[in-house]
């Protein structure tokens, strides 16, 4: 059974070797994982991945390959998966039920109300629209509906409409070895391109050399000059996790082609909306943060700044202090992303999300007049418009 694995993660990109696989037949021997998926799961990632970059792909491969087998492992000790347990509580509503849902009331009563949950309740609670708890109406809990409500125990976005979440997610970083399906976005971004001499002298002058010779009555001379290099200067800011998921094909290719036309391309990742600060690796973004002050300090105003991003959230989140799904923010969104504008005059947005859903998405309407109405689709169209606008 190993053995086709170990093809599929060669396949899937991750560099194992033989020796890494009978390290981990050997640590199998040894009974070093626990009778359970899991435990077999960071066994074998901590034998056959040699460097972190590569996790993402082996999870991938993992779980294509060994997917339904958690029934081997755990039926010694249950008989319905966990997952079937979960989603009990997830009710059906139809779309007449959901309209007679009302929020309550905005931001302030709702945190208020969250407290008062908190110091009330003492128990688990499934369904009903008071409690925290799954499945019901709710404002607070999981896997149930509310127009405005605090995401608490539920791993991922189901309606889009949670106000903060309060489980720590994980997200990975963009791989920009992604090889581009088609060519079309690296020649958009090549009409940004604005070529200079620099560097040492190291590149032949052919007609520089031609010239100078005649001149000097025949005698050799060689010339030599900088090569030419793409001066442009990009400060790329990229959303990740949440909504973003299901553009993250589309955004590692953006990502790759960019790390390949620009030479001075700067990059910084952010969830939703860009607060007080940034990171550049989602695996330490709890750890290792970078200010954005900083950033704006780094930079000069001759960059190019893109945003990418759906814009799709909470306006709370780009309004209120405090907004931030993740965090408490000591100030909005909207002031940030001011900062951010009138340091680099020079920026776009570009959302991944079909225009036509734009109208009906307050947040994205508000991202629009912050960013002066410089969003575009990312599509060859919107790109061409968005280096027209960056120029």
């Amino acid at each position: 059974m190993l053995i086709p694995f170990f093809f599929k993660l060669r396949e899937g990109g991750v560099p194992v070797s033989i020796t890494e696989l009978l390290l981990l037949l050997e640590s199998l021997d040894a009974r070093l994982a626990e009778s359970s998926a899991e435990g077999f799961y960071y066994l074998a990632r901590a034998c056959l991945v040699k460097d972190e970059r590569h996790f993402d792909r082996f999870d991938q491969v993992f779980a294509a390959y060994f997917k339904g087998a958690e029934a081997l492992f755990g039926a010694l000790t249950a008989n319905i998966p966990e997952e079937w347990l979960r989603r009990m509580g997830e009710s059906t509503l139809s779309e007449e039920d959901k309209a007679k849902i009302e929020a309550l009331g905005g931001w302030d009563k709702l945190m208020e109300t969250l407290k008062k949950r908190l110091e009330e309740q003492q128990e688990r609670h499934q369904g009903g629209n008071k409690w925290i708890g799954t499945g019901g109406t709710s404002p607070f809990g999981a896997h149930g509906y509310n127009p405005e409500g605090i995401r608490i125990g539920q791993g991922e976005s189901r309606n889009r409409r949670a106000v903060k979440v309060w489980d720590q997610r994980e997200y990975r970083n963009l791989d920009d070895s992604v090889e581009l399906g088609t060519r079309n976005i690296k020649i958009a971004l090549r009409k940004l391109r604005r070529f200079a001499r620099e560097g040492a002298p190291e590149h032949l002058d052919l007609d520089g050399t031609i010239d100078s010779t005649a001149r000097n009555a025949g005698l050799l001379d060689l010339k030599f000059r900088p090569e030419r290099h793409n001066a442009i200067k990009v400060l790329l800011f990229i959303d990740v996790g949440g909504s973003m998921y299901e553009h993250v094909r589309l955004c590692e290719e953006l990502f790759s082609a960019a790390r390949s036309e620009f030479k001075h391309l700067q990059y910084y990742y952010f969830h939703n909306f860009v607060y007080e600060s940034v990171w550049q690796d989602n695996s330490r973004r709890h750890v290792q943060k970078v200010s954005t002050q900083e950033v704006m300090r780094t930079y000069g105003h001759d960059y190019k700044l893109i945003f990418v991003g759906d814009a799709t959230m909470s306006p709370y989140e780009i309004v209120q202090p405090g907004g931030s799904v993740e965090h408490w923010n000591e100030e909005s969104g909207a002031v940030w992303m001011q900062r951010l504008t009138r340091t680099w005059p020079h920026h776009v947005w570009l959302n991944p999300e079909p225009q036509q859903r734009w109208a009906h998405t307050p947040s994205v309407q508000l991202t629009r007049e912050l960013v002066g109405d410089r969003m575009f689709p990312l599509t060859l169209h919107g790109l061409d418009q968005a280096i027209k606008a960056l120029r």
